[in-house]
């Protein structure tokens, strides 16, 4: 068997050239589901930037299972193999090019997260993450991230629960078509964060939802009303007690108070002399009349 029976390599070059040819014929071309093909374009080397792209392709090379066809893959994307890229809910569906005219047809399938795994994460991430917009840029804080992208108990997919095929000869589960596609997943993050939880078939919002719930929770017995102390120390000033009510107002106030009942009291006094004066003018009428009397007599 001479040296030129074996297949030789192609070089970068040439798997670009093939990749270009291959997008071109398939830009023609819709998929059975009338989706126009979605392909994987890597600027330089760096097949991701953001932090759940980096953590997907972290993951991939975490596992011995996957090392020695990851390189291949990485190439591959980087030439623009990855022709059409397509993530669903527990699926990820691929086009590569090849040595052969029509492109690979690759299929990944990622059983969903399962619910005890997701409802333990949503209870620890619990009130720590901000907001949806903190959740899908990454911007989260150390114990959050280690949350995440644990291996036991995260959101990222062990080999256990990985299923790949794909329509090139190559006798190995993980061939470079496939290595190349589940890369084209991390790049395909830095864009779309959110389709790694349409992948897990998990809802990201309900971990803000987790967040308000205990917030909830918590509001009865943990919320606290700013007082004088706290005010005094924020702002770096002292407070003066002011009275609720001043001495001379409370004076007047009890005098005001008093005045009617006086008042009262001095009018039927004045009611009572005056009944006694009557009474004392007719009784001196009535002497007086009798003293006529007997002197007439």
């Amino acid at each position: 068997m001479s040296w030129w029976a074996y297949t030789r390599k192609p070089s970068v070059r040439e798997q670009r050239e093939r990749a270009t040819q291959a997008s071109a014929r398939l830009s023609t071309v819709r998929g059975t589901n009338g989706r126009a093909p979605s392909p994987v374009r890597i600027e330089g080397r760096t097949i991701a930037r953001s932090f759940w792209g980096k953590a997907w392709c972290a993951n991939l090379e975490s596992y011995r299972d996957y090392e020695y066809r990851l390189p291949r893959g990485r190439s591959y994307l980087r030439s623009g193999a990855v022709i059409d890229l397509d993530i669903g809910p527990g699926r990820i569906a691929a086009r590569v090019a090849g040595s052969r005219a029509q492109p690979y047809e690759v299929a990944v399938l990622i059983k969903p997260l399962a619910t005890a795994r997701w409802s333990h994460l949503k209870r620890q991430c619990a009130g720590q993450i901000g907001s949806l917009i903190e959740l899908l840029e990454g911007r989260l804080s150390d114990r959050v991230m280690g949350l995440v992208t644990d291996r036991q108990q995260g959101l990222f997919p062990d080999p256990a629960e990985i299923e790949m095929s794909c329509s090139c000869p190559d006798y190995a589960t993980l061939c470079k078509h496939v290595a190349a596609a589940l890369y084209g997943v991390g790049a395909r993050l830095d864009a779309a964060p959110e389709l790694l939880f349409t992948l897990r078939a998990c809802d990201h919002s309900e971990l803000l939802a987790a967040a308000v719930d205990l917030q909830a929770a918590r509001g009865g017995t943990e919320r606290k009303r700013i007082g004088e102390a706290d005010l005094e120390s924020v702002f770096g000033i002292e407070l003066a007690q002011l009275p609720s009510e001043s001495p001379v107002r409370k004076k007047r106030s009890a005098a005001k108070a008093k005045v009617p009942v006086k008042r009262s009291a001095s009018a039927e006094s004045r009611a009572a002399l005056k009944r006694t004066a009557r009474t004392g003018t007719r009784q001196g009428r009535s002497g007086r009349s009798a003293g006529r009397a007997s002197a007439k007599r």
